[in-house]
């Protein structure tokens, strides 16, 4: 497939200052973690899920937003249930990241038998017809997987992403995404490179679960609370002359299998309004999520903007109070 260069488009560079003293943690860290990915899942996973359950304790600040998010979404769970959520979403989190660096360095035909598409026969369809796609992925533990995955088989994507605070891990942590293939497109530069990669035939990549502010967005209805949801997926699917495809991986730990739902095109947000189209997003989360909510990222900060005269959630000093 023919493609234009996109001037916007970032491929991560090394630097000589990656080598200063105050980076040497970090890569202390890059190499450890390649070094688990060659352990077997088998022996990894009950090890990473011990480490990431105690991550989870002693993270305060990110257990903290995981049990307010939680308590919005789930009221009508028990503190309990909630609890053991939080608790397997942080042991997800590194099986899953480990799970990303292993098929970054062993290849994705040593992991491919641990693959399972469910849905796969609609993308399949979409790419035979040459159809332009935006694939909609809420924030899961194992969310650039799909992506890698799609892209060693031959199938361009193009992802707009977040810079990490550390410059080495930053850089680190993009190679990886960007290991067979693709484009990553700074959100600070806007959504008009994205858009032309797509028209141009890169699968667009789209994460729809962030908090972009009250101006732009609308309140609709997420889980049992609301959420400033941002339309942007219809005016894209218009203007990028797409299809869009609902995605979402889940790791079993106990199998060791990643399995990659994909659920039918939202072929029916062309006329919606922007109240619509916000809402639609948020159920294709719900669905996603709802029968695995540990995979989900409830770290973020996904209820902050709140309706004039609410206080956001994380600044309630009552709600699950610093010991």
């Amino acid at each position: 497939m023919e493609t234009k260069k996109n001037n916007s488009e970032y491929i991560p560079q090394f630097e000589k200052e990656f080598l200063q003293p105050r980076y040497w943690g970090a890569w202390l860290g890059v190499l450890a973690l390649a070094g688990v990915s060659l352990i077997p899942a088998s022996v990894r996973d009950p090890l990473l899920g011990k480490l990431g359950r105690l991550g989870g304790r002693l993270g305060k600040s990110a257990r903290r937003r995981a049990q307010i998010n939680l308590l919005y979404c789930f009221p009508d769970k028990s503190v309990a249930e909630r609890e053991a959520i939080v608790d397997k979403m942080f042991a997800t989190a590194p099986q899953s990241m480990v799970l990303m660096a292993e098929l970054a360095i062993r290849g994705p035909e040593k992991i491919a038998g641990r693959i399972h598409w469910q849905g796969k026969e609609i993308i399949d369809e979409m790419q035979r017809n040459g159809e332009n796609v935006i694939l909609l992925v809420p924030h899961g533990w194992g969310v650039d997987i799909p992506a890698m995955l799609m892209a060693s088989q031959g199938r361009p994507i193009a992802a707009m992403f977040h810079n990490q605070g550390n410059k080495v891990l930053d850089y680190v942590w993009n190679k990886v995404r960007l290991r067979f293939g693709g484009r990553l497109h700074p959100r600070n530069s806007g959504i008009k490179h994205f858009i032309q990669s797509v028209r141009q035939g890169y699968w667009g990549y789209y994460l729809p679960d962030q908090d972009h502010g009250a101006e732009q967005s609308e309140f609709v209805d997420f889980f049992a609370t609301y959420k400033a949801t941002l339309p942007a997926v219809g005016r894209l699917m218009k203007v990028c002359r797409a299809r869009v495809v609902p995605l979402f991986p889940v790791y079993d730990s106990k199998t060791h299998r990643l399995t990659i739902m994909v659920r039918p095109p939202m072929d029916d947000l062309l006329d919606a309004d922007d109240n619509t189209l916000a809402r639609r997003m948020n159920e294709e989360v719900e669905h996603l999520v709802s029968p695995n909510p540990e995979q989900y990222t409830w770290i973020l900060k996904l209820l902050k903007t709140r309706r004039p005269g609410e206080q956001e959630p994380y600044k309630r000093k009552e709600l699950f109070p610093r010991k």
